[in-house]
């Protein structure tokens, strides 16, 4: 349960949040009409197709399923622990990760499918990257069980069962910045094509940028060696 939200979290969270949601409209918007951000959607989509037996829609959403995943393992990677903390190799991750979003910008201009893996590959490597605080879920990339674990805290609530307010407070906070950046996301399609995906480049190169800058001075911890008992 979160009692104090350190400003980095705070901060790092909505930014993440506002880049993932105005990625995932670009993608929706485009030639695809396939998300990135999330698995849920693209499952249902992929078990459609096995069942119509659609060869090309398998291997087309099977694939974005399967770069999804190979994003979260590479953060897995990099980083290497399941709670944030300051210090730790987000900032390589994020710079990773803009490239990632760079490259599915030049090859989305070429109308080539692998612009939606690299994306979706991006957006994989972020959500794995933010994974939880104080025992808190923290998701940036889509807002399913986010909605769940609000609507959750909001009935306890109303049953007069104490909550985390700042918990609550962060989870609104993601849940209308990837709104906001959906809003963006189709603003900018409509007007510039796939040149809104520079928006959410910007932001995480930034954000990598702040948080390299902020960390800097902090040595990673490692985790202390098990001494070995005695035979």
């Amino acid at each position: 349960m979160i009692t104090k939200l350190p400003k980095w979290i705070f901060w790092g969270g909505a930014i993440l949040a506002f880049s993932a949601g105005c990625v995932n409209t670009a993608a929706l918007m485009g030639f695809t009409n396939l998300s990135v951000s999330h698995v849920t959607g693209n499952v249902s989509l992929f078990a459609a197709a096995v069942a119509h037996f659609d060869g090309h829609s398998i291997l087309y959403i099977g694939a974005s399923l399967l770069s999804f995943l190979l994003g979260a393992i590479l953060s897995g990677f990099i980083i290497g622990q399941k709670s944030l903390k300051l210090g730790r190799r987000y900032g390589r991750a994020l710079y990773i990760e803009a490239a990632l979003l760079l490259i599915s910008y030049f090859l989305y201009k070429e109308h080539d499918y692998l612009g939606q893996l690299t994306a979706a590959m991006a957006c994989g490597l972020q959500n794995a990257m933010v994974a939880t605080y104080s025992g808190a879920v923290i998701r940036t990339t889509h807002l399913t069980g986010l909605t769940s674990d609000m609507g959750a805290t909001i009935g306890n609530w109303l049953a007069g069962r104490p909550i985390s307010k700042p918990t609550l407070g962060f989870q609104a906070i993601i849940w209308y910045c990837f709104c906001a950046g959906g809003v963006v996301g189709a603003f900018l399609y409509a007007r510039v094509g796939y040149g809104a995906l520079f928006v959410p480049i910007t932001i995480v190169l930034i954000a990598a940028f702040l948080y390299n800058h902020a960390s800097g001075s902090l040595p990673e911890r490692r985790q202390p060696r098990k001494k070995r008992l005695p035979k």
